[in-house]
């Protein structure tokens, strides 16, 4: 069940669909202004990368945009490439944090109460 992104030719509003079979296409209306002459879009792609690769890339000393500091697979990323680069094992402990961290970050708050 693809969503698809249109663009409507008459008042150049976007919109997504779910489309669940190719011959609903044909009935499909501009949201906005309910014209039919739609152009359909190229979506963007994403594609997930591995722990490894991400702490691979990670470059501590470069600046990293606001979405890196709102993306919780990324705490402890700094630690884990020093660990790396020191040739330090943090252990099972330290990964059993982490993913508490990275799952549930307020955790860390009420567990110091």
């Amino acid at each position: 069940m693809p969503i698809y992104e249109y663009e409507c030719q008459s008042c150049q509003g976007q919109f997504q669909t779910l489309l669940m079979k190719a011959e609903d296409e044909k009935d499909l209306a501009c949201p906005g202004c309910e014209g039919n002459n739609l152009k359909k879009l190229i979506s963007r792609g994403a594609y997930h990368q591995s722990e490894k690769d991400r702490l691979a890339n990670f470059n501590p000393t470069s600046h990293q945009n606001d979405s890196f500091y709102t993306d919780s697979r990324n705490i402890g990323l700094n630690a884990k490439k020093r660990a790396q680069e020191m040739g330090v094992d943090l252990g099972s402990g330290f990964e059993t944090k982490l993913e508490k961290l990275r799952t549930d970050p307020g955790s860390v708050l009420r567990e110091s109460d």
